[in-house]
């Protein structure tokens, strides 16, 4: 697959997701860029502002194998997993392969779990597997995890451990639609009945396993200029040296700042990595990863304003 074709593919992804998703075009542009590179996305926004809808629609273009879990306290690592069952007809143990074997998870609320059960899905987000009773058991290789969230300041959540956040490749803020768009949205959707669902509204599947991996195979092969490099490491490494973070990005990080900016400048359909393209994606790939240091946070500093001050300090090549 050619890199405009590649382009191509997102614009018509971004067609079938726009038949029911109104506005939102930054987080779909992520959602495109996190497939191509083959990472996670996590959704945060105040409840009633269509993560989940969204997330669905997406899946729905994708014409990938889906698999939906609503993460509540009450949930156990089996239910995500699955478990060996003993069948007593053949004396066999069987495996009950849980709602993780898919090629699209849909993680919905997932800080409404304990960080015990969140943390079942780690080995499946970075290795692409599962094992259970000692054996590996395969995901598919374009496995891809959508979670939503509440902000933490929400009742009945849980934060996600450090390691649970750095398995996504973006942090993806949803904000309130603007009052244009909120009026489009009443006017398309209130006089429904009833919940919305992406083959009511005409959204087909525009891919497939096989277009989505040339796609992500056709992004590896996007130039990265050297200076270009040496700026994504110099950013993620002065996270490490402020004095208002307490603990900033890790290697990994920069692995995939990298990954998706070459993702990102594959969606214009460009051959070469601009630093434009590291500036535009570095908040949502960086925000989730800071941690305030405790003076940060008495003077009520924010880890989006220190992301935004460490892209004005640090040079970019020219």
């Amino acid at each position: 697959m050619t890199l405009a074709e590649v382009g191509q593919l997102a614009g018509r992804i971004r067609a079938e997701v726009g038949k029911g998703v109104v506005g939102q075009a930054e987080t779909i542009d992520a959602l495109l860029i996190a497939l191509f590179a083959q990472g996670h996305v996590l959704l945060e926004g105040p409840p009633g502002t269509a993560k989940t809808f969204l997330a669905q629609c997406f899946a729905a273009s994708l014409g990938l194998d889906f698999g939906r879990i609503q993460f509540t306290p009450d949930l156990m690592p089996g239910d995500i997993l699955g478990s060996n069952l003993f069948n007593f007809q053949t004396s066999e143990f069987t495996l009950t392969r849980g709602p993780i074997f898919c090629e699209l998870l849909l993680a919905d609320e997932i800080n409404r779990t304990p960080p015990k059960t969140q943390a079942a899905l780690l080995e499946a987000m970075q290795e692409r597997r599962v094992t259970l009773d000692g054996t590996a058991h395969a995901l598919p290789k374009s496995f891809l995890v959508v979670a939503t969230q509440n902000p933490i300041e929400s009742q009945g959540v849980y934060p996600l451990p450090e390691a649970q956040l750095d398995r996504f490749l973006f942090k993806v803020i949803v904000p309130y639609p603007s009052a244009a768009e909120e009026a489009r949205i009443v006017a398309t959707f209130g006089e429904r009945s009833g919940p919305s669902r992406p083959a009511d509204l005409g959204i087909a599947a525009v891919a497939d396993a096989g277009l989505i991996a040339a796609a992500a195979q056709a992004v590896k092969g996007v130039t990265m200029a050297e200076g270009v490099t040496d700026y994504v490491v110099r950013l993620v490494r002065a996270t490490r040296e402020s004095a208002d973070l307490a603990s900033g990005a890790s290697p990994r990080a920069a692995v995939l700042l990298a990954s998706a900016a070459r993702a990102r400048a594959a969606l214009d359909a460009r051959s070469y990595v601009l630093p434009d393209d590291v500036k535009a994606i570095a908040p949502a790939v960086l925000r989730h990863r800071l941690l305030l240091s405790p003076a940060a946070e008495i003077e009520g500093k924010q880890v989006e304003a220190l992301v935004a001050d460490l892209l004005t300090q640090t040079e970019a090549p020219r």
